[in-house]
């Protein structure tokens, strides 16, 4: 076998994809076994494999703003626990203080030990979105959360299975007692789906660890664990090497950029390379203070932003792990928004600033135009507090939105998808409508909304549901005021906008005498971020913003290529859509 110095390529690349298949592995199980509509069918989760110091080592392509942060996560369980953990120990974790990235996501952290040392060799680790951990609203997701406390329960380390018993009292405690006691806010609407989910997350990590003994028992201890050091030993030099060659091509060795978010407050960077080194500081000063409402990202969500953006900007099939980082210096503001206070609200900060954060990175590179630099979150749902004050039993359902790419210096971008931090689905229509009381009117790629250039921006896309009884509804969202950015010449992407289409009723005043009720219906331009009560045959129209585009437009209007490569092919998606093309593979 080669020395430590000098790994075996071959060896290299099959131990590489070995872990990636363990975490793949994870996720079909995690996948299978869940029930949510949130896991099963949009895949808002990630799996992935860490080192006994709590390293990432690999993971599959799943979410890239739970995989960067993980690593938080399982460091701050292993320094709250120490040697304490025992074989059969579970834990688990949502808070942002503990390396979480917003209360919805939950990770579920299994220590590996070897069966013959009894020392721990591994953690796998599962995050998943769960629709509904209680706060002021359904979804858990409130657009206008001030603090911490109105987003649902927040767990900074519980032991959800001791030595191979689950602890079902105290995870009621944790997800209803105690986040109804907070004025306003509900316990978990729907504990019994979410409860299902955390046993499908334990499950997956035992997985998880069955695959990974296995590959100690193939190979040896010594070998495995060597391996995983040469993987990320391989991904920090791919990343040294990026620095480099992006000081020759820019002629530079200092970057910079800045972007706002739709109120206003700016995020700042400064690169700095060092080409002899091949490292970088990455200086976040300048960014905005801690803001009242909940765009607010914690730390571990921006080193998540970072390491995708270098991951991305490779031009090289390695796992994205804890190597990328290595020769990052990132500097982070102090009562930032980037690095708020303990309590303060963060459910929009993972999930919009995060990917402002991945615009200003790629931009400080010249990377790529902006693309739609939103989720444009959805929540709606029924239940929480009685008359009695005690919570009830509901339900919430929260669902992301695709929009529009950026083009770069030779490609156009990607019409209707989802973007940079996130890769997760939209629910089947079948089955939104099967389980929910709404109906989907339109879903479809929103024309004329990518940016115009040599290389244009890709397409948002247009949603509009009708709701068939009374319910309360949230967005949140961004790119509503300032317009995704072109890159060399190239236009802007369009803005988004959320209208609520306003059934008229008498009660309201909306029908005056000998009217007709199509003319009486109102349209109402409710901004990004907003909880309203829609009435029965009410409806939400969701339009998404478009990509930035490369380049200034040739003089007759025309892009570069075809139209047909711009609109991506239509595949069917979801579980039955899988299920028939596992069929069909027998």
């Amino acid at each position: 076998m080669a020395s430590y110095h000098e790994p075996d390529p071959i060896l290299l690349t099959l131990f590489a994809n070995r872990f990636m298949s363990v975490a793949e592995a994870m996720g079909r199980s995690l996948q299978q076994t869940s029930i949510s509509t949130n896991i099963k069918e949009r895949l808002d989760f990630s799996c992935a494999l860490f080192a006994p110091d709590g390293d990432l080592v690999a993971n599959a392509p799943f979410i890239p703003i739970h995989l960067g942060s993980m690593s938080f996560a399982v460091k701050y369980q292993m320094n709250l626990y120490g040697k304490d953990l025992k074989e059969g120990d579970v834990l688990m974790t949502n808070s942002p203080h503990a390396g979480g990235s917003h209360l919805p996501d939950i990770t579920i952290i299994t220590p590996v030990f070897d069966s013959t040392s009894k020392k721990i060799i591994f953690f796998t680790a599962s995050r998943g979105h769960h629709a509904d951990i209680g706060g002021i609203l359904p979804g858990s997701m409130p657009p206008t959360s001030v603090n911490i406390f109105e987003e649902g329960a927040e767990i900074v380390s519980f032991k959800i299975v001791d030595r191979g018993i689950f602890d079902r009292e105290g995870l009621l405690e944790y997800m209803v007692e105690q986040p109804s006691k907070y004025p306003g806010s509900s316990g978990c609407r729907n504990i019994r789906d979410v409860e299902s989910d955390l046993k499908a997350q334990i499950a997956a990590n035992h997985k998880g660890i069955q695959l990974i003994r296995a590959i100690v028992d193939d190979y040896g201890l010594a070998t495995v664990q060597e391996y995983m050091y040469h993987i990320r030993s391989n991904a920090e030099m791919s990343v040294r090497n990026l620095l480099r060659d992006v000081v020759k091509r820019a002629g530079t060795t200092e970057l910079s950029a800045i972007d706002y978010l739709d109120d206003g407050s700016p995020i700042q960077l400064n690169v700095t390379i060092n080409p002899a080194e091949g490292s970088a500081v990455l200086d976040f000063e300048g960014t905005g203070w801690e803001m009242r409402g909940n765009l607010n990202a914690p730390i571990s969500v921006v080193h998540s932003a970072v390491i995708y953006c270098m991951r991305s900007m490779l031009d090289l099939d390695i796992p994205l792990n804890a190597g990328c980082l290595v020769p990052l210096n990132i500097r982070i503001p102090p009562k930032s928004l980037l690095s708020p206070s303990r309590t303060a609200a963060v459910c929009g900060g993972n999930v919009l600033t995060s990917q402002r954060i991945v615009d200003v990175v790629l931009k400080a590179f010249h990377a790529a135009a902006a693309s739609q630099g939103c989720t444009n979150n959805l929540t709606f749902g029924a239940g929480g507090k009685g008359k009695d004050g005690k919570s009830v039993a509901g339900w919430g359902y929260y669902e992301t939105i695709a929009g529009g790419s950026g083009a770069g210096p030779s490609w156009h971008g990607t019409s209707g998808v989802h973007t940079h931090i996130t890769n997760t689905r939209i629910g089947d229509v079948e089955i939104l409508e099967r389980r929910y009381p709404v109906m989907l009117h339109q879903f479809g790629l929103r024309t004329g909304s990518g940016g115009k250039g040599k290389w244009r921006g890709g397409e948002g896309v247009v949603r509009e549901l009708e709701f068939l009884e009374g319910m309360q509804v949230s967005i949140l969202s961004e790119r509503r005021t300032r317009q995704p950015y072109g890159m060399e010449g190239g236009g802007p992407g369009g803005f988004g906008r959320n209208t609520w289409v306003k059934r008229p009723r008498a009660e309201d005043g909306d029908l005056p005498e000998d009217s007709n009720n199509a003319e009486c219906t109102r349209n109402i331009n409710i901004g990004g971020k907003a909880t309203v009560w829609m009435g029965k045959g009410d409806r939400l129209l969701i339009e998404t913003p478009g990509g930035g585009a490369w380049g200034i437009p040739e003089p007759d209007g025309s892009s570069e290529r075809d139209q047909d490569t711009h609109t991506p092919r239509w595949e069917p998606r979801g579980s039955f859509a899988e299920r028939a093309k596992a069929q069909a593979a027998f």
